[in-house]
């Protein structure tokens, strides 16, 4: 079966994912005292929809779809004098998940080192 009307879901799918553009992805500058601020974002995001079979001899199925949209924070673009400087986002979240990595593994080092001394010891 061939359906003559597209679902609004796809056209709002259409409308979300045409609108990604520059704009999304670089913000308004703010100008202060001879000094620009360009914000940096990373966008992206995915759709899909379709429909679903007919079923006891009717004209149209299910229809369903849903989008995603996520942005975060890269940095800014300085600029003064007609310089441009480049200054990233600070990722709080990862800083903490690195530290906490580290933290990790040095304990399981530790602890074998001190395994493998008191192994030694025992031998002695």
């Amino acid at each position: 079966m061939v359906m003559t009307q597209e679902p609004a879901v796809l056209d709002t799918i259409r409308e979300v994912v045409g609108d990604n553009s520059t704009d999304k992805v670089f913000g308004e500058p703010i100008t202060q005292e001879g000094l620009t601020l360009l914000p940096v974002a990373k966008v992206s995001g995915g759709g899909g929809g379709g429909t679903g079979p007919a079923e006891h001899d009717q004209e149209a199925g299910g229809v369903g779809g849903g989008l995603g949209v996520a942005a975060k924070p890269l940095g800014v673009y300085l600029i003064k004098d007609g310089k441009v400087a480049w200054r990233p986002a600070l990722d709080l979240n990862k800083v903490i998940m690195g530290g906490q990595i580290v933290m990790v593994v040095a304990l399981l080092t530790l602890r074998a080192l001190i395994k493998a001394r008191s192994k030694r010891k025992a031998r002695k």
